[in-house]
């Protein structure tokens, strides 16, 4: 056996309402709800699995922590992501920065969602945009 691909990860957060409305209005993912209502974000052919600090599921991680994520997501362009942050009330953290990504380099700005999670937001500086 061996590991060809990752179907969906799960975020754990403080609260699934506001997690939603930053990711759809900052990140334009969608929301959708699945199962005895439960919530994912949608983007592509990816999901994220919210669990909520005080609801989670099981199975779930040890130790389900809201805040402790570090993602890196793929945009279209970073072109400017800069004015459209700001216009959002989301402070870079990062300025672009050459970063490695998991197919070569990576042009990136970092920022934090509501739970703090640290998220990179990255353009392949070779210009391909899909996994391959």
């Amino acid at each position: 056996m061996k590991v060809v691909g990752l179907d969906h990860l799960v975020l754990t957060v403080a609260s699934i309402p506001d997690t939603v409305a930053f990711y759809e209005r900052v990140l334009g993912m969608k929301a959708e709800t699945f199962g005895a209502g439960r919530t994912a974000l949608r983007f592509g052919p990816h999901k994220i699995n919210l669990h909520q600090t005080d609801r989670t599921f099981e199975p779930k991680a040890e130790r389900p922590t809201s805040g402790s994520g570090d993602l890196c997501f793929l945009v279209d362009s970073l072109d400017g992501i800069e004015t459209q942050l700001a216009a959002y009330g989301v402070p870079i953290l990062v300025e672009r920065s050459t970063r490695t990504g998991a197919r070569g380099p990576i042009t990136s700005v970092y920022i934090r969602d509501p739970d703090l999670n640290l998220i990179e937001l990255s353009v392949y500086q070779d210009g391909t945009r899909a996994a391959r």
